[in-house]
């Protein structure tokens, strides 16, 4: 492999056999960051950016050392994808920018499929840090494109860290980029891995992008950090990102510490333990916000923010000249109200930005149906002014959108699937536009189903304009026949914005067109 030189430097020092001095205390303490999504960048409020993190990190950093401990800084993955400034730059101004904050390591995620593989040693090595995944394997070779683990020798305590992400990634990304590769169960992957690294290991760190599901509820996801923390012994802390929810209180689970550190850096998490022979105790944990309205204000590190500056600015004209090529128009009207796209809130119940992102394909292509699975939408639109930038942000993935015909009696069926088994707290959750469903709960069958206001009918064709990511199966949707169109949701949204002229509140407001009885 390219990096096979760096990858046997970390393996290497696995092999170094050091023993911690008996009757001394240790003071680590673990930093970390998950589901950065390209925010290298202040957001309009002047909100996250790296250049704040890196002035907070470096605080914290003296902190430690001044009182004589050891700082490990880490990542649980998805740093691709979320803001067009870095996605038009395949996020090297969020690598490069992570560079400078000096990381440690980094787990994959499955949004760094979203770029090819090819791409992604070149973020690593950008990054010039090690990504790490035990659970990932090539399919006909059977190594991994990415080491384990890596150890830290912190003076002679050893300090291990392994990774792990969610083997829903093929139905979570791109099919082709992970095309070859096979994303093995993460518990049972651990299971065996863990037994082994403890062996040469002071301190074990599961680094981890397979998402905090309390008391094991991840519904339509694969099992996750509780998953793996009731079921694996040995494990000290468990690092993790994937579910984008804050954990301001360690979960703590068979003996084992789970934190995550919510999303786009608006918080960097801080664990402090204490090391004394051979024993490990949490001292303290907090979430540190970045410059979080009402939160104390943290000067941006001024030679990392101008060394950003111009990625901010290529990024402007790259949005600019996308514009400019697509449309005549960049009057794109005002939002009379919140789009909603909170992952909170969008992946659990019919929103106004669901109706009108399905609505848009619906009519571009004249389809009986719009049908977007929730987990496409990324984040609001806001009120006010509507502009491209802020609809690549609400659509960042620019994925095409595909018509698929089916028969009444296969439409039912196909929507009681979706409906029934793709459930709320997932991205898989269903937002459509041209359906009003009332079910039986108990026999999970349909009670009534109307399309467009009338009832199905058994044997006429209807179509559904939909996102071809799902059309193939992605977020675990049935997968269809399917014709392309070419066409991409991005513009096909701008392109009805523009000729909508203005959204009002009461033309997509929620009606509850799936009641459950």
């Amino acid at each position: 492999m390219k990096l096979l030189g760096i990858w046997t430097l970390f393996l290497a020092l696995s092999f170094n056999v050091f023993a911690y001095t008996k009757g001394k205390k240790y003071k680590l303490t673990i930093l970390h960051t998950n589901d950065h999504h390209g925010r290298f960048w202040p957001n309009g409020d002047g909100e996250l950016g790296l250049a704040a993190r890196a002035t907070l990190i470096d605080s914290l950093r003296k902190q430690v050392k001044a009182q004589g401990g050891h700082v490990l800084l880490l990542d649980a993955g998805d740093v691709n994808t979320g803001i067009p400034q870095s996605d038009l730059q395949k996020a090297e101004p969020d690598f490069k920018g992570m560079s400078l904050l000096d990381y440690d390591v980094m787990a994959i995620g499955n949004h760094e499929f979203d770029q090819t593989l090819e791409t992604i040693y070149q973020q690593q090595l950008w990054a010039g840090f090690p990504f790490i995944s035990a659970n990932i394997y090539f399919e006909k070779s059977g190594e991994r494109p990415f080491p384990s683990h890596i150890l830290k020798q912190l003076d002679d305590l050893k300090v291990t860290i392994f990774g792990l992400t969610t083997e829903d990634t093929p139905l979570k990304t791109n099919a082709l980029h992970t095309k070859g590769l096979h994303f093995r169960a993460a518990v049972k992957e651990a299971k065996k891995l863990v037994p082994e690294l403890k062996k040469n290991t002071d301190v074990l760190i599961a680094l981890t992008h397979i998402g905090h599901h309390p008391n094991e509820s991840h519904k339509a996801d694969a099992p996750g950090d509780v998953t793996l923390a009731r079921n694996v012994n040995g494990i000290d802390l468990i690092v993790g990102g994937h579910t984008q929810k804050p954990l301001f209180k360690p979960d703590i689970q068979n003996g084992t510490i789970i934190v995550q550190a919510y999303e786009w850096g608006k918080y960097v998490g801080k664990v402090d333990l204490e090391f004394l022979d051979g024993k490990l105790t949490l001292k303290e944990y907090k979430l540190i916000p970045v410059n979080l309205k009402n939160t104390p204000k943290i000067t941006p590190d001024k030679k990392l923010e101008a060394y950003l500056k111009p990625y901010k600015d290529k990024g402007d004209q790259l949005i600019k000249e996308m514009n400019k090529s697509e449309f005549s128009s960049s009057d794109l009207g005002v939002a009379e109200v919140e789009f909603i796209g909170d992952r909170n809130i969008v992946r659990n119940q019919e929103t106004n930005l669901g109706n009108l992102v399905t609505r848009a394909f619906k009519e571009k292509f004249k389809a009986d149906i719009g049908l977007m699975n929730s987990g496409g939408l990324r984040e609001s639109l806001k009120a006010g002014k509507i502009t491209y930038e802020s609809l690549l942000i609400v659509l960042p993935f620019k994925g095409e959108i595909v018509t698929a015909k089916l028969q009444g009696n296969a439409l039912r069926k196909y929507l009681e699937n979706v409906v029934f088994e793709l459930t709320p707290g997932s991205g898989s959750f269903p937002q459509m536009s041209g359906v009003e469903i009332v079910t039986d709960k108990k026999t999970k069958r349909f009670k009534k189903i109307l399309i467009n206001g009338k009832s199905l009918s058994e044997r006429r064709i209807y179509t559904i304009a939909m996102p071809e990511f799902i059309a193939k199966g992605g977020d675990k949707y049935p997968a269809l026949k399917y014709e392309k169109t070419g066409k991409i949701d991005v513009n096909i949204l701008t392109e009805y914005l523009i000729n909508k002229k203005g959204l009002k509140a009461r033309d997509f407001a929620p009606t509850g067109y799936i009641r459950h009885e």
